[in-house]
Parts: structure tokens; C-alpha cells; sequence
């Protein structure tokens, strides 16, 4: 198959729609499918990207939209750009948002007659703190949009739950598959962390939590440290590893009491590492979809203690790779120490390795042919009755 993806994401920007995408994309790749990119340009982009094609973008854009500093916003492009871009002989086009790389890909099945697959990635309600416009209008103008979006495409997919629930909320009724991101489990399953433990100045016998992921409000931060500290004060080596970058990492080490380590962002290529370092992966978050970071840490042999959301449901089987809890710090630090306690935390760990298998890329590319391949041959019998 010759397959389009268009996203307002992707590599090097450091968020889970651009990690999933790109790893979907090798996943496709090699099981001998053609995958172009169509992705806006990124100022650290390669010199050379096979298989990719950047749009014009703003950065400017992206901060007056409230974007993450790392977020380019894709500019639409003209018609001479468009002329350029290899779109008439696509089989499918599969786009990860409903706003302008959605309407591209809507505008460009035109040119091919390829159906057009969603995957429905983003809680847009959760972060329209950022947006430059008053909340109550934000929300009269996304759920109308997202629902309508929906209803054109071939086939809407969703990474979790919580997902589903938004959609339904947004006013779409239709058939929505549940599609989890996709983990390269080699990389994670092979890490070891004793390097990382000790560039930080964590003792290799001491207990560590660890949370990864962008630092913003939508994360809820404040929780989440002053649970580490609850925590710390019935186990005193305990420590906590901050990994990420994002709007709140200033005030967040402000903050921030005795053991916790900001570490910045980190290259994705050692985000294996990390991950294997800690002995518990910590998130106060009640926004998540289906966090790439969570599934990486699980397949990093990593139990996960969570805030309760539709993500964390999806993704925790209690007491054995993990513990759900209420979003407030006593009780995430109590969930947290349970984790932690020696005599269960090697059967959480085991546990977490293999609870993660579900999300192995070459099962996820091969379910993601799967639905093209089911979109495609309903979209040719929609026309052969008339119906297309």
C-alpha cells in the first residue's frame, strides 16, 4: 500500500503523537509498505528524511495559539507546494487531528480517492487553558468541529477510553476502534539504568521514582510532589527523578522538596534508560489519552502509580503492574510506597513487562494494516452500490 499520514506533529518534537507516528511508520515500512509523511518543518529537522514532506510552519504561530515551545503550527499549503507533494496515487491517508492536517487530508483524498482514517490522539478540553480566548468559546468551537471531522472519515480510531468518552461527549455516535499506541519493546526490554542512576547521583540500592513526560499545568505537578514527599518521610532514601522540560519546570523546582532531581529533557534514544533506572513510574496526571511514556515504562519493567483517569484505567491492572489512586497526594503516596515495598516490587516490575506486550510495534502495524485494509475494501463496495 501507498499510505499518506499527515500530522501536525512529528520528529525531532518531543510529544507522544510524534513518537507514535514515527513509529508506526517504521512498523509499516517494514512490513513492505510505502508510508509518506506530510509534517511541518521543524528547525532541527535532518538535512534528509526519506519518505517525508515538511510544510511550511510558524513557531511565532505556535506561541500566539499557546502551543508548546517544541510545536511547530503547519502553515497550509499554497497551491504550487501542493503540486509538488506525491498525493494522486495514495491508498489511504491517515491524519492524527481534526483541525488543518485533518482538513488536508480530507482536501487531498480528493486527488487519489483514498479514504481518510482518524485517530482521535488529543483531550483538546484539557488544554484550552492555553488557547487566546476565553475558555466557554473555545469549547463551542472545538466539540462542534472534532464531532463533524469525525463523521467524514473513513474510520475513527482511538488510543483509549478516555478518547471514546470525549467523542461521545463532543456529540459523535459513531463506530470508534480502540487502537493503543505502539512501543518498541526491544529498545526498552534491553535498557539498563545503572548509568543513569549514576550521572544523577542515585545510589544503585536506592528506591526511585521517576516521571517523564512534558512539565505544564495540565500535569499536575504540585500533586505529584508533595505525594513524592508524604512518601519520603516513611522511607528517607527514596528520590524522584523529574525528566522533561515544559512551562511549569520553573516553578516546579521552586517547589520541589528534599530528593527530587530535575534532569531536563533527555534525547528520545535514552528515554530506555531512564525508564529503566526507576523503580516506579509517579504522575499525578488527569489528562492523559494513552501516555507513550506510561507504555514505555511499563515495557521498561517499570510499575506504574497513577491518578485516576480513563488512561491510567486502561493501562493499570491493580496491584500487579501498577495502583490507580485518587488525584490527591496522600493517597498517590500511599499507593507509591505499596509499589515500592521490596517483598512485591520485583512481582510489579515482572508484571509491568508483561502487560506491555499488547503494545508490541509489529502487533500494532500489523492491526494498523489491518484497518486500512478494511477501510479500503469498504470504500470500494460504498462506490460499487452507489453509496460512495
Amino acid at each position: 500500500m501507498r499510505i499518506g499520514i499527515v500530522t501536525a506533529t512529528y520528529l525531532p518534537s518531543r510529544n507522544g503523537v510524534a513518537t507514535s507516528t514515527a513509529l508506526f511508520a517504521r512498523g509499516l515500512r517494514e512490513r513492505g509498505h510505502e508510508v509518506r509523511i506530510f509534517a511541518p518543518r521543524h528547525p532541527q529537522m535532518p538535512p534528509r528524511e526519506e519518505g517525508v514532506y515538511r510544510l511550511n510552519s510558524s513557531f511565532a504561530g505556535a506561541r500566539a495559539l499557546g502551543a508548546p515551545a517544541d510545536y511547530p503550527v503547519m502553515l497550509a499549503p499554497g497551491p504550487l507546494l501542493t503540486a509538488k507533494l506525491p498525493l494522486r496515487d495514495l491508498d489511504v491517508l491517515h491524519t492524527m487531528h481534526p483541525f488543518l492536517a485533518g482538513q488536508l487530508a480530507l482536501r487531498w483524498a480528493r486527488f487519489s480517492g483514498a479514504p481518510v482514517v482518524y485517530t482521535a490522539h488529543t483531550q483538546y478540553e484539557q488544554y484550552l487553558h492555553y488557547a487566546p480566548m476565553p475558555v466557554h468559546v473555545s469549547r463551542a468551537v472545538v466539540r462542534p468541529h472534532v464531532a463533524a471531522f469525525a463523521r467524514r472519515v473513513g474510520r475513527v480510531l482511538a488510543p483509549g477510553r478516555a478518547m471514546v468518552e470525549m467523542l461521545r461527549q463532543y456529540g459523535f455516535q459513531g463506530e470508534v476502534e480502540l487502537f493503543p499506541n505502539p512501543v518498541d519493546l526491544s529498545a526498552f526490554q534491553a535498557a539498563s539504568g545503572a548509568d543513569f542512576r549514576e550521572q544523577y547521583g542515585v545510589p544503585a540500592g536506592a528506591p526511585l521514582a521517576m516521571y517523564l513526560g512534558r512539565l505544564a499545568p495540565e500535569k499536575n505537578l504540585g500533586v505529584m510532589l508533595r505525594a513524592f514527599a508524604l512518601a519520603r518521610a516513611s522511607r528517607p532514601d527514596l528520590r524522584l527523578l523529574v525528566v522533561g522540560d515544559g512551562p511549569s519546570r520553573q516553578t516546579a523546582e521552586a517547589d520541589a522538596p528534599e530528593g527530587v532531581t530535575f534532569t531536563g529533557p533527555v534525547p528520545y534514544t535514552r528515554v530506555p534508560e531512564a525508564l529503566a533506572a526507576a523503580d516506579a513510574f509517579l504522575t499525578a496526571s488527569t489528562s492523559e489519552v494513552l501516555p507513550m511514556s506510561m507504555i514505555e515504562a511499563l515495557a521498561a519493567g517499570t510499575p506504574l502509580v497513577a491518578a485516576r483517569s480513563p488512561a491510567a484505567l486502561d493501562l493499570i491492572q491493580e496491584g500487579q503492574n501498577g495502583t490507580v489512586r485518587e488525584a490527591e497526594a496522600q493517597a498517590l503516596a500511599v499507593g507509591l510506597l505499596e509499589v515500592l515495598a521490596p517483598t512485591t516490587l520485583k512481582a510489579h516490575q515482572e508484571a509491568a513487562r508483561a502487560s506491555a506486550e499488547q503494545y508490541n510495534l509489529t502487533k500494532r502495524a500489523a492491526d494498523l494494516e489491518r484497518v486500512y485494509r478494511e477501510v479500503i475494501a469498504g470504500q470500494k463496495r460504498s462506490k460499487r452500490t452507489g453509496r460512495g
